[in-house]
Parts: structure tokens; sequence; C-alpha cells
């Protein structure tokens, strides 16, 4: 059990983690800061924080535990604020959806602390953000992704796996530059189509007509677009390379597509739809029994 969790970022992942801790009895105490004054004042009264924090470094101080739950532009200027108090015995981690910007942060501001930073990325989230929003559930059942370095104390990485493994996630490690990779992909990639798509609809003259008509596939495809922006902001101009060569693999399929029926190809566009198909049936499969 930790004795205090300092959350740094008083929002829909750091609140949810905050209620999974206290509901899985690993903590004793929350402390929470968060740059909205309402924001920390709703998770007092949520109870998801016990005590309000007046700066990020105060929430550091008595904390065993902490949680960077911040848009990824601004790991840096928190980590420059708590570096003074930064222990060897201390577990650091964020939540962040890229990782070689944060940990390329983490070195300068942290300095020779960057050991007790342990990089976290739980798959985890909702179109939604806000304490309002905070959900105990939220991670169980999840993938959390940890990328340590060379300098991660061994200590604390097992801490970081034994955490995330109580509240019921399952816990991979790679490197800060396969989950970038891999994540710009899968993640990023999608919601960067997503928004381009739902503003082609809705820049047409008949857009809300079209819009009257859409269907649960719309819904389904269109889902992610509702994200938050400044948050995607971030994460896609810390990821934009591996997110730019993802792009242009994106196009040279979709101009693929677009060769077939323009040519009246009927026969191969059926096999690069049923290849999109079957891949498709098959990863589901695989991911409903994990």
């Amino acid at each position: 059990m930790f004795e205090q969790l300092g959350i740094i970022g008083c929002g829909l992942m750091g609140g949810s983690f905050a209620l999974a801790l206290k509901r899985a009895g690993l903590v004793k105490k929350v402390v929470g800061y968060s740059k909205s004054p309402a924001s920390v004042e709703h998770a007092c009264l949520m109870g998801v924080i016990d005590e309000p924090a007046e700066s990020a470094l105060q929430a550091v101080v008595g904390s065993d535990i902490v949680l960077i739950a911040v848009p990824v532009a601004a790991t840096e200027t928190t980590f420059k604020a708590i570096q003074h108090l930064v222990t060897p015995e201390m577990l650091i981690m964020d939540v962040g959806s890229t990782k070689r910007d944060v940990i390329d942060a983490g070195r300068r501001a942290l300095r020779e602390q960057i050991g007790s930073f342990v990089p976290a990325h739980p798959i985890a989230g909702k179109e939604v953000s806000g304490i309002e929003h905070a959900d105990a559930e939220l991670y169980h059942g999840k993938q959390v992704i940890l990328t340590p370095i060379e300098r991660t104390l061994a200590p604390q990485l097992q801490k970081a796996t034994d955490v995330w493994t109580a509240l019921g996630c399952r816990v991979i490690r790679m490197s800060p530059e396969s989950h970038d990779a891999a994540f710009a992909a899968v993640s990023h990639l999608p919601h960067l189509i997503s928004f381009a798509f739902m503003n082609a609809i809705t820049g047409q003259l008949q857009g809300k007509d079209y819009l009257a008509l859409a269907g649960p596939g719309f819904r389904d495809f269109s889902r992610i677009a509702a994200s938050d922006a400044k948050v995607w902001r971030d994460i896609m101009m810390s990821n934009r390379e591996e997110l730019l060569a993802q792009t242009k693999i994106f196009q040279r399929n979709l101009q693929a597509l677009e060769l077939m029926i323009s040519s009246g190809n009927s026969e191969a566009l059926e096999g690069l739809i049923d290849q999109a198909s079957l891949a498709r049936s098959q990863w589901r499969m695989a991911h409903s029994q994990k």
C-alpha cells in the first residue's frame, strides 16, 4: 500500500486512477493539483482527492507515488516544477499517449532523478474529458504499456507493474520508439482520419442533410472525432514523424481503392475489401480472447 498519491492533473485519467487505487485499498491518502481550481474543488466534492494542493510541487510533498496526468506538451513544465522533491524512493508515472517526447522532457528536467520515472500509457479513455467523468472502472481489463529506459530503477519498474496489475490491467513493456511507431498506426492515425472525415462532411453545402441520414456505421466510425481538441493537437504534434509516415501508407491504400473504383475493376476492389474484412475479423477474435 502507498501512503500518499499525488495527482497532478485532476481530470478523467488522473481522477480515475485515484478512484481505482482507493477502491483497491492501495492508497491511504490522495492529494491533487490542477491548473483549474474548479476541477480540484469538484474532485474534492466527488471524493476523488482527500486534500487539494495549491501547486504541482505541493502535490508531491509526502507522496510516495505521483501520477502526472497533464497534456503531453505540459509534461516538461510539470517535471521542472517538482524536480526538487523527487527522491529515489518515489514512483512517478505519466499517462501520455506518446513516450519519446515525454522521456526526453524527463531527462532534461529530472536529470539524476530520472530513474524514479516510469513512463506509462494506459490504453483507456473516453471521448469526454474532465473530473466529472472519472470512473474507478476505467482501467480495469485494459492494457497498460510501460516504456522504461536504461536508467529506470528496477524497484520503481516493479512497483509500476504491480500497481497497474492490481488494478486489473494487463501490463506490457516495450521501447519508447516501438511504442510511438505502433500507436501512430493504431491510435493517432485513426483519430486524424476521423477528424478529417467529419470536416469533409460538414464542409459540404448539404452536410447537415447528410448527417441527418447517418446510421450506426457513421456513429461507430466517427465516434473518436468527438475527442478533446487540445489533447489530440499535442499528441499529433509530439509524434508527428511517425504519424506522417503512417498517413503516407494510408494514402497509398486509399489510392489503391480509388483506382479500382475509377477503372471499374470490381474483382480487384472486392479483393481489397475482403482482405480488410478478414484482417478485422482476425483482430476481433484475437482481441476478444485477451
